[in-house]
């Protein structure tokens, strides 16, 4: 999926009839177990961790409108996919969101089908040509420091100060689609050995592996972290709804630049889904303008259709943060086919 930086400007209450079953960004709730029965009133849908609030509304309102109610299980990326590649002899997932390249890694393993729903307003470099997965909301790898960090770190040099041992951590590449991101965006952006190198030295500052990128900006919001991974959308929205104690930066390397990686969120119809109707009518209801028309506004995130334009004030913030960052688009594809390469080069590298 090549995505279009242009449209950036830049190269509870949850009703009654909505059951969410939660389990926090460590993934580990229990979803419940959709049935095959002609009329189910039920849709569940595992979902990588960033999207939980906007989700809720939605969720509430899809109800509402359907009769279906919507069982949710959150994870890290990786979780997403592994969890759903356990269940493959008896699938209990309808729909897989997740990040690039897990949403590929989950059609390379036969665990989506293409979906019934009606796609034609999302262009064809945001949907996968068969029609197995298609973009839902467009977002950004990024780092958060704390507004009390300091110093104030600015380039990816800066972490490697003495000053930020214990106070640096990172979601792990291979099992969390923004620690991945971030080893790719390093390794494009110094060179595969440099980049390497470079996470090596970063470990004498590094807490340790996350599975889940959600789980460390409480860290970095409470002080306990100066410095974790995350992507725009996750962090602009915890920082509007939940106050949190950090902001958004893009590192710039040894040449002065800024870059990032392009990392939708992407959902997909579940092979094998107890409930596939239902589930079409979810990635449809997701998909619709209606629902793409909150995503900015309620969730800072960028709508997919090519027929809604938002102009609120959390789209000029996100303009704003990408002003002068290069956005990165890897062909997913072929990460998809060296990442097993990649990530135990990493290993080796960091001793991890």
């Amino acid at each position: 999926m090549r995505k279009n930086p242009i449209r950036l400007g830049v190269a509870g209450a949850i009703a009654a009839a909505a059951v969410l079953a939660f389990s926090g960004c460590s993934g580990t709730a229990t979803a419940g177990t959709g049935s095959s029965t002609t009329g189910s009133k039920t849709v569940t849908i595992y979902s990588a961790d960033g999207l939980g609030d906007w989700y809720k509304k939605q969720f509430a309102d899809f109800t509402a409108k359907t009769g279906v109610t919507v069982q949710y299980v959150e994870a890290g990326s990786g979780e997403v996919v592994s969890r759903a590649l356990k269940e493959k002899s008896n699938p209990q997932a309808d729909v897989l969101v997740t990040l690039p390249p897990f949403i590929q890694q989950a059609k390379a393993k036969g665990l989506l089908q293409k979906t019934s729903a009606d796609l034609s307003a999302v262009p064809d470099a945001e949907k996968d040509a068969s029609g197995d997965y298609v973009s839902l909301v467009e977002n950004y790898a990024s780092m958060i420091r704390g507004t009390a960090a300091a110093p104030k770190p600015d380039s990816w040099n800066d972490l490697l100060d003495a000053s930020y041992q214990g106070k640096v951590q990172y979601s792990t590449p291979g099992q969390a689609g923004d620690g991945t991101a971030m080893l790719l965006l390093l390794e494009h952006s110094m060179g595969q050995k440099a980049a390497l190198d470079y996470l090596g030295k970063l470990q004498k500052n590094n807490v340790g592996p996350s599975s889940s990128t959600g789980a460390l900006g409480p860290k970095v919001s409470k002080g306990e972290l100066s410095v974790a991974n995350s992507d725009l959308q996750m962090a602009e929205q915890s920082i509007a709804a939940d106050k949190s104690a950090y902001e958004v930066f893009f590192p710039k390397t040894d040449d002065g630049k800024r870059a990032t990686v392009a990392l939708p969120y992407v959902m997909g119809l579940a092979a094998g889904a107890p409930d596939k109707a239902n589930g079409d009518k979810l990635i449809e209801f997701l998909l619709s303008k209606e629902v793409q028309q909150t995503i900015s506004g309620d969730a800072f995130g960028i709508p997919v259709r090519s027929d809604v334009t938002p102009t609120d004030a959390n789209y000029q913030t996100l303009k704003k943060a990408l002003d002068g960052v290069e956005i990165w688009q890897p062909d997913w594809t072929s990460v998809l086919g060296s990442l097993d390469d990649t990530v135990a080069a990493y290993k080796t590298a960091t001793g991890q």
